[in-house]
C-alpha cells in the first residue's frame, strides 16, 4: 500500500536498514558488550529467552556452528540490535538521526519488528530461533544453494533463472541480482548468466535456497508462530522485503513475514521507495557494510552510515549532522 508519504528534508532522520544472513562472524558483538551496558543488556535478554548462549557461540565459535542458519539469524539479529542500544547509550537520543522509515534485508526485517516497538526483545529472539530452524530444516529436507550474481539487469536474470529452473531470490541493486535453488540448477545458472556477459558469480555461504519454493514448508510453520504472538502496529513504518512498500499494521507485518521467507527479496525497489519518499540519509545498523554499499550503488547521491561497533558509534557522533 502506498501512503505517498512525504517526509521534510531534515537534518535529523534517517532510514534505518539492518543486514539478514551472511554478515555473521565469530567474535561480533564482543566490543558492544564490554563497552555499553545497553548493548550487554541486550545479549543477557537474548540468551535468557532462548535458554541458551547465543553470544557465548557469538563471541567464541566455533565458526561453522555460528555459520547454521537456527544460530546466525537469532545472533546477527542480536548483535544489530546490541549495536543500536549502544549507539542510543553514547550518544543520547537527541544527537542520533531520527528514523521515518525502516527496512532490513531478509533476517534483517525482524530486528526492526523490535526497534519499531511491534515485538518485544524476547518475541523476536524466539521468534528469530524458530524461523531459523524451520528454514534449515526445509534446506535439509530440499537441499539447494544461491549465487549472486554480478553485472546482469533483471529481466535477462529472469529469463536465465526459468531456462534453468533456478529462482530469482534477491534483486539487491539494478546489477546484483541473487539465485537459489537445487545446486545443479544454481550451477547451470551461473553459467548461463556468465554465457550472457555477467562479470561474475559468487557462491553464497548460506545453508540452502532462501527466498524460493523451497522454503515453503518454512513458511507454512513460520505462519503458525506468528499466529501465537501478540503483535503491535509499528511506530515507525517498515519497508516490506515482498512489495518493496511500507507496512504500517500487525496484520500486514504478519503476512509479509509468512510471506517474505519464500518471496523474493525487493531490496531495490525498497531502497528506491525510501529515497522517493525523502530519505536522504541512511544508517546501517548491525555487523557489516553490506548494505550500505549496495544503497550507493543504488543512488550514489545519498549518505550512509553504519554501525557495527563502538569505533563507529564515535565516529557517527564526529560526522553526523546533529552533535
Amino acid at each position: 500500500m502506498r501512503l505517498g508519504l512525504r517526509f521534510a528534508s531534515e537534518d535529523d532522520v534517517a532510514g534505518y536498514l539492518f543486514p539478514g544472513q551472511g554478515v555473521q562472524f565469530v567474535g561480533m558483538g564482543r566490543e558492544l558488550y564490554d563497552g555499553s551496558i545497553a548493548a550487554r543488556e541486550v545479549f543477557d535478554e537474548v540468551d535468557t529467552s532462548l535458554d541458551r548462549s547465543i553470544s557465548a557461540l557469538m563471541f567464541e565459535g566455533p565458526e561453522d556452528v555460528l555459520r547454521e542458519t537456527k544460530n546466525a539469524q537469532p545472533a546477527i539479529m542480536t548483535a544489530s540490535l546490541a549495536a543500536l542500544k549502544a549507539m542510543f547509550e553514547k550518544l543520547g537520543e537527541d544527537n542520533v538521526p531520527r528514523p521515518v522509515l525502516m527496512a532490513g534485508h531478509s533476517l534483517g526485517e525482524y530486528t526492526a519488528l523490535h526497534v519499531a516497538g511491534v515485538l518485544g526483545v524476547g518475541d523476536a529472539a524466539l521468534l528469530v530461533e524458530e524461523r531459523g530452524r524451520l528454514m534449515q530444516e526445509a534446506c535439509e529436507q530440499n537441499p539447494g544453494s544461491m549465487a549472486a550474481v554480478l553485472g546482469l539487469d533483471l529481466v535477462t536474470m529472469e529469463t536465465v533463472a526459468k531456462d534453468t529452473g533456478a529462482y530469482v531470490s534477491n534483486v539487491n541493486t539494478h546489477d546484483q541480482i541473487v539465485i537459489s535453488g537445487g545446486s545443479a540448477n544454481v550451477a547451470r545458472a551461473c553459467d548461463k548468466a556468465l554465457v550472457k556477459g555477467a562479470r561474475k558469480t559468487i557462491p553464497l555461504k548460506v545453508g540452502g535456497a532462501f527466498h524460493s519454493s523451497l522454503m515453503s514448508s518454512a513458511s507454512e510453520g513460520l505462519a503458525e508462530v506468528v499466529d501465537r504472538l501478540d503483535f503491535r502496529d509499528p511506530s515507525v513504518p517498515i519497508v516490506a522485503n515482498s512489495t518493496g512498500e511500507i507496512v504500517t499494521t500487525a496484520a500486514e507485518i504478519k503476512c509479509e513475514l509468512i510471506t517474505q521467507i519464500s518471496s523474493c527479496v525487493q531490496w531495490r525497489r525498497s531502497i528506491r521507495y525510501m529515497i522517493e519518499t525523502g530519505i536522504s540519509r541512511f544508517i546501517e545498523i548491525g555487523p557489516g557494510r553490506t548494505l550500505s554499499s549496495m544503497v550507493k550503488r543504488i543512488d550514489g547521491s545519498v549518505e550512509t552510515d553504519s554501525v557495527s561497533d563502538m569505533k563507529s558509534i564515535t565516529k557517527l557522533r564526529h560526522t553526523g549532522q546533529r552533535t
